[in-house]
């Protein structure tokens, strides 16, 4: 297995996004990503997600709509331990110079410190997690 520190960076190649700050959490199950103005939209008669990544503060913010064809809701449990409904979607994500298909549940992050958090689901038999380290995947590709 592969050490990886309490966080990390990673890209989402698909997004269009590179060197995103992600928390490691070995305590919630499933990965988030921070999204913000999350609908369902109309076009050509099909239900598509639409949705703003990043928000205008962090650094690598797009001002751009998202769309995916692909998507599930799902009931999760949110950091308070409440369950909410949140809408998934599956993409590409790069760390240690690995690609990876994942699930990300779309959620507002804005109070946390870091936009993407990955999840034990993720983590299982592929990462052993030392808490002392961080950004071990981003100075591999130094």
């Amino acid at each position: 297995m592969i050490t990886i520190g309490r966080k990390d960076r990673i890209d989402l190649p698909e997004l269009g996004l590179f060197n995103i700050k992600a928390k490691i959490d070995t305590g919630a199950y499933g990965c988030a990503l921070h999204c913000d103005h999350i609908e369902i939209v109309q076009k050509k008669g099909e239900e598509i997600l639409s949705c703003r990544v990043l928000d205008p503060a962090h650094p690598k913010y797009k001002d751009k709509l998202y769309f995916f064809k692909d998507f599930n809701d799902k009931l999760v449990k949110n950091s308070s331990g409440e369950t909410e409904h949140r809408y998934t979607v599956k993409t590409g994500l790069i760390i240690f110079n690995k690609e990876r298909r994942v699930e990300f549940s779309l959620t507002d992050r804005n109070r946390m410190k870091y936009p993407v958090l990955l999840g034990r689901k993720f983590l299982k038999n592929r990462f052993l997690v030392d808490v002392r380290l961080k950004d071990l995947s981003f100075e591999r590709k130094k």
